[in-house]
This record gives structure tokens, sequence and C-alpha cells, in this order.
């Protein structure tokens, strides 16, 4: 590798930290914006198909596992293959698991999903022959596996809010119908970009500067997903004691409960 693309990765990687850490921060607390939340409570089906477009454009996670992914596809039928492979693996354990009310700890199971960014750079730099040795392992079941758990990922974001018990699997099922609008549209953008970068003598060095970055970003987020579940199981040892954590959901919800009151007694009195 010359000199050059050794500097181009770096610039490259210094970028995707930069980005990185000003939308990890907001993101971070793995919840929606009270005015989300408000939407998707007082809305109908819409208001879920709506959140589900919103909540994919912003996944940072999910989008750097399908930007992975398109370097694999060089033509409109592997495209559909393994899209629609990804696509059934995290719409069924979207669907079951909250319609079952399965959670897992948020960021653990992020933290898994910053792994699986690794997994399909490592892969797509033919990783597994060049430094392991190995044939690779069978990349469609792979990218299934991989689909099931961003579907749990997506699962514990959508059980977040408090979902209609009446109309519960039409709220999930339009949840998940945005998701998917979100992602064509993330989809098409991405292989616009791409098709017109694979026409270019310079896209094997871009496409290799891309996959070690995708590598370095799944790291960092992995590091800090994993921050944040020892912050959340063990909080003592991060100076903010268990049972402080508690009394300050408490505290919220009490406020949130005055907020409710004292704007139902202003429109009583209007």
């Amino acid at each position: 590798m010359s000199l050059s693309i050794k500097k181009s990765t770096w610039l490259v990687m210094a970028v995707l930290v930069l980005l990185l850490t000003q939308i990890t921060g907001p993101a971070f607390a793995h919840g929606m914006s009270e005015a989300e939340k408000r939407a998707i409570i007082d809305g109908g089906n819409l208001s879920y198909l709506s959140i589900g477009i919103t909540h994919m454009l912003s996944g940072y996670d999910h989008l750097l596992f399908v930007f992975g992914i398109i370097f694999l596809l060089t033509t409109f039928r592997e495209i559909v293959k393994y899209i629609t492979a990804f696509t059934l693996g995290h719409s069924v354990t979207l669907i079951y698991a909250t319609f079952n009310g399965i959670q897992v700890n948020y960021f653990f199971i992020d933290a898994i999903i910053a792994l699986s960014i690794c997994y399909i750079a490592f892969a797509n730099l033919d990783g597994f022959k060049k430094y392991l040795g190995i044939q690779p392992p069978n990349l469609l079941l792979m990218i299934t596996a991989l689909g099931l758990i961003h579907g749990l990922g997506l699962s514990t974001r959508l059980q977040q809010l408090p979902l209609s018990q009446d109309d519960l699997l039409m709220n999930i099922i339009s949840f998940n119908i945005g998701i998917e609008i979100g992602q064509i549209m993330a989809l098409a953008a991405m292989l616009v970009v791409m098709n017109l970068l694979r026409k270019k003598l310079a896209f094997a060095t871009f496409s290799k500067i891309a996959n070690y970055s995708l590598i370095f970003a799944g790291l960092f987020l992995f590091v800090m997903q994993v921050h944040g579940y020892w912050h959340t199981t063990t909080p003592d040892e991060f100076g903010f004691s268990n049972d402080n954590h508690i009394h300050h959901h408490i505290e919220m919800e009490q406020q949130r409960a005055a907020e409710l009151a004292n704007s139902h007694q202003r429109d009583s009195i209007e």
C-alpha cells in the first residue's frame, strides 16, 4: 500500500470518528425524542410508519452494515438476494420479539450489531482466506443470521414506547414497513454512488479504504456500547449509584405527570 493510500485511510478513519462522536451523543441514550413518543402514542399506523422511516435513516449502525453489504452486489439478482435475506431476517425478529415482549439489553445487542459491521467489512476484504487461511462461512446464511440480530435491536427500540395492545400487530407491521422504506431509500442512494465509483479506476483503492474504515467504525461503536452496557449493569462504578439512578427516573416521571396535569388545567380554563 502506497503512502498516499495510507494517508487517505487515516483521513477517512478520522472523519468517521468525528462523525460517530457527534451522532452517538444523542443516539447513545437509545431512545426517541418526546415529540416522536407523543406522535406514536397519539397517532395511528401512519405514525408508526413515519417513525420507522426516520429511525432507519438515522440508524447509523444499520446503515453502515447495509453500506458494507453493497460492496458485494454487482448485479440486480445479487441485490435482490442479499437484501431480501437481510430484510427477512430483521423482519422476523422485529415482529416476533415485539409481539411477544422479548427484550434484550439495548447496549448488549448494539455491541453485537457493531461487530456485525466489522464482520461484513472483513468478509469484503477476503480476510478469511488472507488472514485466517479458511473458507468464509456461507455469506447468504450469515447475512440472514445478522439480520435476525439487527431485528432484535429494532424491536428493543420499538418496545421503549407504550404500544397499543388493541392494534399491536398492525402497529408493529407499520413500523417494520417504515423500516423497509427507509432502508430502500438509503440503499438506492448508496447504489447510485457505488455504481458511479465502480466506473473509476480507483474503485479498488476506495473499496479497501472504505472497508478498513468500516472495521474501525465498528470497533469504535463496540467499545462505546460495551461501556454503556457496564454503565447500566453496574452503575455504582460510574459515580451514579443504582439508588440515585432509580430516584432520578422517579423524579422524571413525577415532573412529566405535573406538566401533564398543568396542561389539562390550562385546557379546562380555556
